[in-house]
């Protein structure tokens, strides 16, 4: 249960203009999950959440830009729900457990978002473009590493 709302919460983040842990708990709760604030605090803290400044106005959650503030529970996250990761031509597809494959994007984007033209993540599938097929190459590599639980 912890790991789903983990990955609805960085989901939310990344979709959603979400500037308090009210604004999180109303999001969440309109997803089905029953949280208290004391919760969502936690949550917050064990995903490494940062108060970044908004396009918009003022601050909102987000995840850390730089690859030394990317927490080592994403890096959980993705290790332990990822299924496999294959690539071909300019495109890497990685199967996860079900339900997981948001919480596993949402680590990837922290960590390689500017390596790749974009992505799609489902239930249990993650597709991303990339600008060739040595990109895919290389991103499948650095994303084997995560999934051993270290960085490339």
């Amino acid at each position: 249960m912890k790991n789903r709302r983990h990955a609805k919460i960085l989901d939310i983040i990344s979709q959603t203009q979400t500037v308090s842990q009210s604004d999180l708990i109303k999001k969440l709760k309109d997803s089905g999950f029953e949280v208290t604030q004391a919760t969502v605090s936690r949550d917050i803290k064990e995903l490494g959440l940062i108060k970044a400044p908004s396009p918009k106005k003022g601050y909102k959650y987000a995840l850390p830009e730089n690859l030394a503030g990317v927490s080592s529970k994403h890096l959980t996250i993705f290790s332990q729900s990822v299924v496999s990761i294959r690539y071909a031509l300019h495109t890497v597809v990685i199967k996860t457990l079900s339900g997981m494959a948001q919480a596993a994007a949402a680590a990837i984007d922290s960590i390689a978002g500017s390596e790749f033209i974009g992505s799609i993540a489902g239930d249990d599938t993650i597709i991303i473009v990339t600008a060739s097929e040595t990109h895919a190459k290389a991103l499948t590599q650095k994303f084997e590493a995560m999934q051993s639980g270290t960085m490339a």
